[in-house]
């Protein structure tokens, strides 16, 4: 199955990256990496979305792993309720892409617009979706309110797995709470932070249907992701599946540089831990 439907695909766009196919026909011809070129040195679109894709991933990166990791601590440091405060912050993770955005949508459009008729609200009263300046922070809040959940459950298994007698000398030695967390917790949950970094990186920089539902790339392109491009490219408007198939191996490229220096950084901190 790994065969079939992940490594043959792949190796058939890399070949396709370097012709002109359009998708339909049977004849091509290959163009080498003029694709490439093209792409990277021509496409102003190709490159804006690559800026806010990039824009994206730091910000999902930093913004989820953080409050994930601060609710596991808020949580993991309450003597009771900790299943349902559990269950309350996963849920969202549960929910359909779609489905969640689609309620969002519904409240940036129908909701707050509502709720801003009354004076005290009427700073609600704002474009969330259709003002380029606004819209990135619109996307940010859908995506981290849906994506802590996990990264939180991750966190909270981290965090019950060290040594209780770690904590209780570090108690008995006058250890403060941020010193705790700072010797303590953070280099014993180094494993988590590790993988839910690359976690956070594979998902942001392959996102489509949390941007796609919320504001279709809009407006005017300035919410367009890299993957909604390559699909833009190959299927809604140019049909040109080998130039969209060389915008997709640029991709796979960013992300596997980018996985791999994180990876290596912050396995060797786990070391050092």
């Amino acid at each position: 199955m790994y065969v079939i439907f992940l490594v043959i695909p792949m190796l058939q766009g890399s070949y396709y990256s370097f012709t002109n196919w359009d998708g339909l026909n049977k004849h091509y011809s290959f163009v080498g990496i003029q694709n490439f070129i093209e792409a990277i040195r021509d496409d102003t679109n190709f490159r804006s979305s690559i800026l806010f894709t990039a824009k994206y991933v730091l910000f999902a990166v930093v913004f989820q792993n953080a409050i994930a990791l601060l609710l596991a601590l808020l949580i993991e440091s309450q003597s009771k309720g900790k299943g349902l405060l559990r269950t309350i912050f996963f849920m969202p993770s549960m929910l359909s892409i779609i489905i969640s955005t689609f309620m969002w949508v519904f409240v940036f459009t129908k909701v707050m617009p509502a709720l801003s008729k009354y004076a005290v609200l009427k700073f609600l009263d704002i474009s969330w979706l259709g003002d380029p300046n606004i819209s990135f922070f619109t996307i940010m809040l859908v995506s981290i309110w849906g994506g802590i959940g996990t990264l939180m459950i991750i966190y909270m298994s981290a965090i019950q797995g060290i040594p209780k007698h770690l904590k209780e000398a570090a108690i008995i030695d006058g250890a403060k709470p941020h010193h705790m967390l700072r010797y303590i917790t953070l280099p014993l949950i180094a494993h988590a932070l590790t993988i839910c970094i690359f976690l956070t990186l594979n998902h942001s920089f392959k996102v489509y249907d949390l941007v796609y539902a919320l504001t279709g790339g809009g407006p005017a392109r300035a919410t367009q992701v890299i993957s909604m491009n390559i699909l833009e490219e190959a299927y809604q408007r140019n049909f040109r599946y080998g130039y969209a198939s060389a915008k997709a191996i640029i991709l796979f490229l960013i992300i596997l540089v980018i996985t791999l220096v994180q990876v290596s950084v912050m396995k060797k901190r786990e070391v050092e831990a």
